[in-house]
């Protein structure tokens, strides 16, 4: 079964209604676009701010990668309102 499918779309079954594959369908982009959010800010923030990997962060790599990930989380609003603002 593909993302796309759905145990109720078989053969013989009722299909969803078009507000049901609406909800399922932003329930996945919103859980895609969490996912390469947090694929995303974890690979920059670490690059940027872990020298040394280890077995726990030190003050400042705790630090860095806070103010990183808030000012990625900040940068990608700027963005998302630019968007939706313009149309």
């Amino acid at each position: 079964m593909d993302s796309f499918s759905s145990p109720s779309m078989g053969s013989g079954s009722p299909q969803m209604s078009s507000s049901d594959l609406m909800v399922q369908l932003k329930s996945q982009l919103d859980q895609a676009y969490a996912q390469e959010f947090l694929e995303t800010v974890r690979g920059k923030c670490f690059d940027k701010c872990i020298t040394k990997p280890g077995s726990s962060l030190s003050g400042g790599e705790s630090s860095c990668v806070s103010r990183c990930v808030d000012r990625y989380i900040e940068a990608t609003g700027i963005v998302g309102r630019a968007l939706f603002n313009a149309r």
